[in-house]
């Protein structure tokens, strides 16, 4: 823990990943545990692992801000179930890692706590909107932090900043407990390693039902940890390079395509699938300003001076949403989910790029191109969304590195509730193609 917090005092002022800390308090629950492991007594799974804890999620005694100047002071009286079980397990929280107002973005800027830089590039983004928790991991600052994804927030800065990114299946970790259940089941919550083993360790202390959550799903039959050792039988693996409708860098589809090929060397049928999704781009807006205006809609006319001018715009839509344009959301999501439905009928595991680009400016805005042709708003994030949409379990693994050494990912997508089929493949992918001997030198 001491040389945790020497690695955060020294880093973090270059990066801004860490926006709270309670380093006393981490220091003291670090010598208790030791007192506790020299007496014989169990430590736990994750006996003294120093974590950080994203700013839009609850740990007891720190303020929780969601990145937002109105809620500057406000103190969590209670952890998460995620963080409750993080430390149950012997994990020690040692701060709070900074996030876009509300998660808003895929980039981590907001008006309370600033810019978050990435380790490999302080001029670059780490991504959002977990991008605080991305640098702290990727710069080792923490070996692990906590994540939490509606639309590609921990698999985007998994991928701009070179670390692993795991968003289980929906319901997997339980959220909460909130004052607003989710609509539209699309946010998940998991984690930022430094290793796929990490990953799953940290999945077997978190899964499992909880009453705050209705939609949690009961824990798992077997340890994902344990599972990585047993790799599965021929698989046959879907490989689309833009789903059908994305543009990639050139660049970065290189490296994926480089990627994607360890799996055949690993005896696994890797196939160019040759179907396509629909493009679920709006209806994972409107959804999502959706998720955001019940949230915040009773204390938005108070706050919104205060607040990012975008974000309130983005919610305020929602007023002129209609039934019809609800039953036309869900006809969407129905079309996307047959779609993959009859996918992974056919095969085992989809693979693509993570991200279309290598890492933007830390300041933003996110490209409006690629390769000089123009994309839409969400051309910069089309991998991740639709399996939020579908709540298909997804992870981002590092595939390689661009001219200006700077991380590409590569996203493992598995079928419905099969977490453990990503992380054997993640771990596999891991084995073959070694990153933990590599990472930024900062500091």
């Amino acid at each position: 823990m001491e040389a945790t917090l020497r690695r955060i005092e020294k880093v973090n002022p270059l990066l801004n990943a860490f926006v709270a800390l309670r380093a006393e308090e981490a220091l003291r629950e670090a010598r208790n545990l030791e007192k506790r492991i020299a007496s014989g007594g169990d430590p736990g799974p994750l006996a003294g692992v120093p974590i950080g804890v994203k700013d839009l999620e609850d740990a007891r005694g720190l303020v929780t801000s969601f990145g937002s100047v109105p809620y500057k002071d406000n103190v969590a009286r209670q952890d998460s179930v995620q963080v409750a079980r993080l430390k149950a397990a012997g994990a020690i929280m040692v701060g709070k890692t900074n996030t876009p107002e509300f998660g808003f973005t895929g980039f981590t800027r907001n008006l309370l706590f600033g810019i978050t830089r990435n380790p490999w590039n302080p001029e670059r983004t780490p991504g959002g909107s977990s991008g605080g928790s991305a640098s702290a991991v990727s710069s080792g600052m923490v070996p692990v932090a906590t994540g939490s994804d509606a639309g590609g927030s921990i698999r985007i800065p998994a991928s701009y900043s070179g670390c692993f990114g795991l968003k289980p299946s929906f319901g997997r970790i339980p959220v909460g407990p909130s004052p607003f259940l989710q609509i539209y089941h699309m946010l998940t919550l998991g984690p930022l390693t430094r290793t796929v083993k990490d990953a799953a360790l940290y999945l077997d202390c978190t899964a499992g039902y909880h009453p705050c959550d209705p939609a949690s799903l009961p824990p798992p039959e077997r340890s994902y940890a344990k599972c990585l050792e047993i790799p599965p039988s021929k698989l046959r693996i879907a490989f689309s390079m833009t789903l059908g409708y994305a543009k990639v860098q050139k660049e970065v589809m290189g490296k994926v395509e480089e990627a994607a090929k360890v799996f055949e060397e690993a005896g696994h049928q890797v196939e160019l699938w040759r179907g396509s999704l629909p493009d679920v781009s709006n209806t994972w807006t409107t959804l999502t300003n959706c998720e955001l205006y019940g949230m915040l809609h009773r204390s938005l006319a108070k706050n919104r001076k205060e607040m990012g001018r975008t974000l309130v715009e983005s919610i305020e839509q929602v007023k002129n949403f209609l039934f019809k344009d609800q039953i036309d959301a869900q006809k969407a999501r129905t079309e996307l989910n047959r779609r993959l439905w009859h996918l992974f009928e056919e095969f085992d595991l989809l693979v693509t790029p993570a991200m279309p680009t290598e890492a933007f400016g830390a300041k933003g805005p996110p490209p409006a191109e690629i390769d000089g042709e123009a994309i839409p708003l969400l051309g910069v994030t089309p991998f991740t969304y639709p399996f939020n949409l579908s709540g298909h379990p997804a992870a981002s693994v590092r595939a390689g590195f661009t001219g200006t050494g700077l991380p590409v990912g590569l996203q493992l997508v598995g079928p419905h509730h099969r977490d453990d089929r990503v992380l054997q493949m993640a771990y596999l992918y891991e084995q073959m193609r070694p990153w933990n001997d590599r990472w930024p030198e900062i500091g």
